[in-house]
């Protein structure tokens, strides 16, 4: 079971001491413990608050009115599908020129001091440039945007999952994403490009759904209706799905992945949009890259990645095998990234951490290079785009610059398919463990990157390798490795079989990633969960805890509650909101309490942000009873402070104005979800399951929880508010 609780930290900037100057070279430690959850996170509102505002703003909308919000629903997922093809195609034309400015420039260099001596000239030619593309990556991420920093999954998931991560979405976060992407697979790191589309498209998303952006201070005028956290994360799921169907070519598989993998709200009429989103996101960059490519129309680059067709015989063998590896990564993984929470916490060590990966990647790849004989004929069908001879007889490459003298999608694409015998089984064995330990220390690197192709291509090596003996078919390998990392099993199979468009490998793949899933499971979490655990996310799972079904709400409820009346004194709402001790999200809404403190009957809840636009406005009984109030306030206030509301500091309140009485009846949610203080934890987590179907949570009350549910004693159908509960 999780705790709540500050994480530990240290001034990064104090004074060190003369008794402290004996150990200032040791680097300082920052305590971390995955248990305790981070008190930086907030809930987002995934509940409409249904206030009078609200219901008479329902009431004055016609049928026709209605049509209208879906048919604009429709046409956001449209554009939000189109931009994302667009990110896509930009990412990918760009990776392609510079990698390929950098592997030319550095097989020019091998060939010529080849024969004149002097490749050590070559190697440092090498590791320089991924260094510098990998810098500038790195320094973009760790000093501009910490949070575009990995894939961006595990924070999507979160985002959808109810949990307010900050700045996940923000136009900034979106074009450092994009640019420290393109950096980290040009400078050679054993990434892909695929993950951190969908981050983009989720970002792309959550901006154009709103129909303004904050950090340019630019409103559109346009989409006010969907300035909630209801509707923003619907389109973020529509995002998220769009930018696997952009990388993957799969729109199928995008749907899937954003169910399974994404929301945790779901209806039919979502599935749908959703679908949309994902086939306009394919198109377009289908579309795109056909004119790059100088063929107009021609549709045959689905994704970013393609695997070809595949036309051989399945065998699925080792599959455990490929669980157990995929565990091992996740465990390696986990301590290395709880190494760096640890020590490797400032940005200047980050940035230089990620230029040592990537020099070593250069160094690692161009010693296997140097000391490998596996020469191969080079035929005039030959597809490498970039052999290297070195010493090899004339009209022959070496082989094991195919794998590392490529960009890693063109290295899973060469694994496959080409013919065999080009490789033999030491360069395969030698490359697989190289590969897979750069793999591992690469993830969690302060860059943006993602781990879908290094598995596939790690899996790839190693089908190849058993594949000389026993003829396994590379793709069910791929997967398996794959499947033994992230833990995804019906959206990977459905990606998959669309990506290498036969649908003959869906029985296998489903069966190799079921195995996978069920062997690294035993071992380990999946690679996202890990993540999400070791940032102290407080994550809300389908089910309560095993080990906590016996216990009751009562038992593990806090208590006192913070309330406000139903006409409450300005003095005392700016008091609250204040007070860093009761830095609530939310408070119940009571009537009558009495002078020793026994809490009132239940009238509803009334969020912060609410409570601040009132300030801000000056709603107070005052104020209207003299006619002061220049105009009823209306849902659009409240849309347009959205999502940036200002902080109650911010707000000045006379100290007349304090003496002032706030009527919340208007603006206060009239029916807030309720338990009996009996109900068992379980209990509670089927009844969230339920609700959550109809974009209902329980009450969020507390930023330091991400589900609290307000405590009822029930006596003759008088309800009276006495605690609040955490399921955790």
């Amino acid at each position: 079971m999780f705790h709540i609780g500050r994480l530990s930290t240290v001034d990064l900037e104090e004074e060190i001491t003369p008794e402290e100057d004996i150990v200032r070279s040791r680097p300082k430690e920052i305590p971390h413990n995955e248990k305790l959850l981070s008190l930086k996170f907030e809930s987002l509102d995934y509940d409409n608050s249904e206030n009078q505002l609200f219901l008479e703003e329902e009431r004055r909308m016609s049928h026709m009115g209605f049509r209208c919000l879906e048919i604009t629903r429709w046409v956001i997922c449209g554009l939000i599908g189109f931009l994302t093809g667009l990110i896509a195609c930009m990412i990918d034309i760009a990776v392609e020129k510079l990698a390929g400015y950098k592997y030319l420039a550095v097989k020019q260099n091998i060939e010529k001091y080849t024969e004149l001596g002097g490749l050590s000239i070559s190697l440092i030619l090498w590791a320089v440039l991924n260094s510098a593309f990998v810098m500038l990556g790195s320094l973009a991420v760790a000093f501009l945007e910490p949070i575009a920093a990995g894939s961006g999954i595990p924070q999507i998931k979160c985002f959808l999952n109810g949990v307010k991560i900050p700045r996940v979405v923000r136009l900034k976060t979106l074009v450092i994403k994009v640019f420290g992407v393109i950096c980290s697979v040009a400078g050679g790191l054993a990434v892909g490009k695929e993950g951190p589309m969908i981050h983009s498209g989720a970002v792309v998303a959550a901006g154009v759904s709103q129909g303004r952006s904050t950090s340019l201070k630019k409103d559109f005028k346009i989409f006010e209706y969907f300035r909630r956290d209801t509707e923003k994360r619907d389109f973020v799921s529509a995002g998220a799905a769009a930018g696997v169907s952009a990388a993957f070519g799969a729109p199928v598989g995008g749907v899937l992945f954003s169910l399974e993998e994404g929301a945790s709200f779901w209806n039919q009429l979502l599935t749908w949009r959703i679908f949309f989103a994902s086939m306009v996101s394919t198109f377009t960059l289908n579309f795109f890259l056909s004119i790059y490519h100088g063929k107009p129309g021609q549709l045959s680059s689905p994704g970013l990645i393609n695997f070809g067709r595949f036309d051989s015989d399945v065998s699925s063998v080792f599959i455990v095998f490929r669980g157990v590896l995929g565990a091992l990564f996740n465990i390696i993984n986990y301590w290395l990234t709880i190494f760096r929470i640890r020590y490797i916490h400032r940005p200047c060590l980050q940035v230089m951490e990620a230029m040592l990966v990537a020099a070593v990647t250069a160094t690692v790849s161009f010693a296997m290079i140097y000391f490998s004989n596996d020469c191969q004929p080079l035929g005039q069908d030959n597809t490498e785009e970039y052999p290297l001879q070195l010493f090899c007889a004339d009209g022959e490459y070496n082989s094991m610059a195919t794998a590392f003298f490529n960009t890693p999608e063109r290295s899973v694409r060469s694994l496959f398919h080409n013919p065999p015998g080009t490789y033999n089984p030491v360069t395969l064995g030698v490359f697989t463990l190289a590969y897979f330990a750069l793999a591992v220390w690469t993830y969690g690197l302060t860059v943006s990157a993602g781990v879908f192709i290094p598995s596939l291509l790690i899996g790839a090596a190693w089908g190849r390798l058993f594949g000389i003996l026993l003829c396994i078919v590379l793709l069910t390998c791929a997967a398996a490795q794959l499947g033994g990392i992230v833990r995804m099993t019906l959206s990977l199979t459905v990606i998959l079989v669309e990506a290498t468009g036969n649908v003959t490998y869906g029985f296998p793949i489903m069966l190799v990633l079921m195995t996978a899933k069920i062997v690294g499971d035993y071992f380990i979490e999946g690679l996202y969960d890990v993540h999400i655990k070791l940032q102290s996310v407080p994550f809300l799972h389908w089910d309560a805890p095993p080990t906590s079904h016996w216990l009751t709400a009562r038992e593990v409820m806090s208590s006192p509650v913070t309330c406000f009346n139903r006409v409450e004194k300005v003095g005392r709402i700016v008091d609250v909101l204040s007070n860093t001790s009761t830095n609530h999200n939310g408070f119940p809404v009571v009537s009558d309490t009495t002078e020793n403190d026994e809490p009132g009957k239940i009238c509803g809840l009334i969020l912060r942000s609410q409570l601040i636009v009132l300030l801000k406005h000056k709603v107070f009984v005052e104020r209207a009873s003299s006619r002061l109030s220049q105009r009823k306030l209306q849902l659009k206030d409240f849309r347009d402070a959205y999502p940036r509301f200002p902080p109650i500091q911010s707000i000045h309140v006379s100290q007349d104005e304090r003496e002032c009485m706030m009527d919340l009846t208007e603006f206060m949610n009239p029916t807030p979800y309720t338990v009996p203080q009996r109900y068992t934890s379980s209990i509670i987590s089927h009844c969230w399951q339920i609700l959550k179907d109809f974009f209902k949570l329980f009450i969020i009350i507390d930023q330091y929880y991400i589900c609290h549910f307000f405590m009822f004693i029930s006596s003759s159908f008088t309800f009276r508010l006495s605690f609040c509960i955490n399921i955790f």
